[in-house]
C-alpha cells in the first residue's frame, strides 16, 4: 500500500471513529436528523395548517366543480338532488304518513325542505371525511403537507354547496310565505357554528376510515339512521308528544336536529321557540367546539400513520 493510500485511511478512520457505538437515534440527534413525516407539535401543526389555506379553498373548489362535470345539469345537481329528496320525503311523509302532525302547508313544506338541505350538509361532509384519507393515498403518499388539509377541504366543499343550494332554500321560504325580516340573520351564526360541527366530525371519520376502510360501506346505514332520529321530516316535540319526555329531549339534543332546528327558526316565521329545547344555543355552540377541537386533536395523533401500511 502506498504512503498516500495509508494516509488517507488513516483520516477517514479517524473521522469515523467518534461515531463507533452510537444508535442511530443517537446518531440522528447529534447531527440533527428528523424522522420523515414525523408528526409535528400541536401548535406546529395548526400552522403548518394555516400555510396551507390556500391550497384547502382551491382544492374544495376543484372538487366541487368536478363533483359534477360529468353530468349534462352540472351544477345544478347541487339543488336538485335534495329537492327531488324533500318530494320524495313530502309525498311519504307529509301526504301518506301526515308527519305534519297539524302543520299547515305553508309551514311544513320549508320546514321538510329545510330539515333536507341541512342534514344533508352534514350527512355529506361525514360521507367524504370517511373516504378523504382513503380515497386519496396517491396524494398522501406523493406530497408532504398536513393531512387534516383534506378533511377541512371536503367539509368547506360541502360548506360551498350548501351556500348555493341556500338560494333555492329562501325562494322555498319567501314562495310559502315566510319573508326575510331581523331573524333570518341567525342563519349566519348556525352555518358557522354547523360547518365546526362537521369538520370535527369528518376529521373523526377521516382517522377512522384511513385505518377501516370499509367503514365507508357501513356509513351510509349509519346516517339514514341518524336522519330518521333527528327530525328532518317531523317535528320531534308535536310527533312524541304522547311519548315519554325524555325520548324526545334526547332526540332533540342530537346536534343534527338542534342546527336544522335553528335554521328553521330563522327562516319560518311560525316556527318559533317553543319547538326548540332549553339552552339551545349554548347546546349548538358546545357540540361545535367538543366536536372540532376534539376531533382535530384526534386525527392529530395518528398524523404519521397515514398513508402508511
Amino acid at each position: 500500500m502506498s504512503e498516500t493510500t495509508h494516509d488517507a485511511t488513516v483520516a477517514v478512520s479517524a473521522a469515523v471513529a467518534p461515531d463507533e457505538g452510537l444508535t442511530a437515534s443517537e446518531l440522528a440527534a447529534k447531527y440533527g436528523l428528523s424522522v420523515s413525516g414525523a408528526r409535528p407539535s400541536l401548535i406546529e401543526y395548526v400552522r403548518q395548517l394555516w400555510d396551507r389555506r390556500h391550497f384547502i379553498l382551491a382544492f374544495s373548489r376543484a372538487k366541487l366543480t368536478a363533483q359534477y362535470s360529468q353530468a349534462k345539469l352540472g351544477q345544478l345537481w347541487q339543488v336538485a338532488t335534495p329537492l327531488l329528496n324533500a318530494a320524495v320525503y313530502f309525498f311519504i311523509f307529509g301526504l301518506l304518513l301526515e308527519a305534519d302532525r297539524g302543520m299547515s302547508r305553508e309551514v311544513y313544506i320549508p320546514f321538510l325542505v329545510t330539515g333536507v338541505f341541512v342534514f344533508t350538509f352534514t350527512q355529506s361532509s361525514v360521507m367524504a371525511g370517511v373516504r378523504a384519507i382513503s380515497g386519496n393515498l396517491g396524494l398522501v403518499r406523493a406530497l408532504h403537507f398536513p393531512r387534516a388539509s383534506l378533511p377541512v377541504s371536503f367539509a368547506l366543499q360541502q360548506l360551498q354547496q350548501l351556500l348555493f343550494s341556500m338560494i333555492v332554500l329562501f325562494a322555498v321560504a319567501v314562495g310559502f310565505g315566510h319573508y326575510p325580516d331581523l331573524s333570518w340573520v341567525l342563519i349566519v351564526p348556525v352555518l358557522v357554528l354547523q360547518f365546526c360541527f362537521n369538520t370535527g366530525l369528518a376529521l373523526i371519520m377521516a382517522r377512522a376510515g384511513a385505518k377501516t376502510p370499509d367503514l365507508a360501506q357501513l356509513m351510509p346505514f349509519v346516517m339514514r339512521t341518524w336522519m330518521y332520529a333527528s327530525g328532518v321530516m317531523f317535528s320531534i316535540p308535536i310527533f312524541l308528544a304522547d311519548k315519554p319526555a325524555w325520548m324526545a329531549n334526547v332526540l332533540q339534543w342530537n346536534p343534527a336536529a338542534i342546527y336544522m332546528d335553528l335554521m328553521r327558526f330563522a327562516l319560518i316565521d311560525d316556527y318559533g321557540s317553543e319547538y326548540l329545547p332549553d339552552h339551545v344555543w349554548a347546546a349548538a355552540g358546545g357540540w361545535a367546539v367538543l366536536f372540532a377541537l376534539g376531533g382535530f386533536v384526534y386525527f392529530w395523533k395518528a398524523e404519521e400513520r397515514y398513508g402508511r401500511g
